[in-house]
């Protein structure tokens, strides 16, 4: 998703400060989860924290909702794979990311609407200097994905495959083939692990 990555928890004060910093953060998921995007008063409001201590640990909406996001992609920050087939690298990350994502679908919903929400402020000159919330994890995720192909593709076509494979991962998939298409979770999991393959050998086909 075009998210700066943040400092880990690990990093957090421990004592009262992390304790509060947690719950915040829970309970801006139990917010995003329910389909809201909080703003910061918004979620100390429901956290009852104080409006001060709230923006000391998160000094934007889009520090906050970031920090949920994270919380939500859990183990997919840190997939890894040993396979050199890119194939099955590939599918092992979709494989292991769509269920996660299905399961926090609402967060990273409510995280894209805030995404669209500021670009049409930014398009009408609304904006103004609330900091901007960008999304873009999956960049990284799926260039380690296909990273065994370095040395067979070109520049200009591993970023391609790069690009093409963010077409079947990510939360905009479940809209695509959920919401419009009726598919359940087993079925939308099937078809883009499908189609990313398909990517796969087709950037491999037009190498050779």
């Amino acid at each position: 998703m075009d998210i700066s990555r943040q400092s880990s928890a690990e990093e957090v004060e421990r004592g009262p400060r992390a304790r509060t910093r947690r719950l915040m953060l829970e309970t801006a998921s139990r917010l995003m989860q329910s389909g809201v995007t909080p703003s910061v008063t918004e979620a100390a409001e429901a956290a009852g924290v104080s409006r001060a201590t709230a923006y000391r640990y998160f000094p934007s909406q889009a520090a906050l909702v970031q920090a949920v996001v994270d919380e939500g992609l859990g183990p997919i920050l840190t997939w890894k794979s040993d396979a050199k087939d890119v194939e099955t690298r590939v599918d092992d990350l979709i494989g292991t990311s769509l269920p996660r994502i299905e399961a926090y679908e609402a967060t990273f919903k409510a995280a894209l609407k805030l995404s669209l929400d500021q670009w049409a402020r930014r398009q009408a000159g609304t904006l103004g200097d609330e900091p901007r919330f960008t999304r873009g994890h999956r960049v990284d995720l799926l260039k380690d994905a296909i990273a065994p192909l370095k040395g067979s593709l070109s520049g200009a076509q591993f970023e391609r495959l790069a690009q093409a494979l963010s077409l079947v991962f990510g939360v905009e998939v479940l809209i695509v083939l959920k919401d419009i298409w009726g598919l359940d979770g087993e079925e939308t999991q099937s078809v883009a692990r499908w189609a990313a393959a398909a990517l796969v050998k087709a950037a491999m086909v037009a190498e050779m």
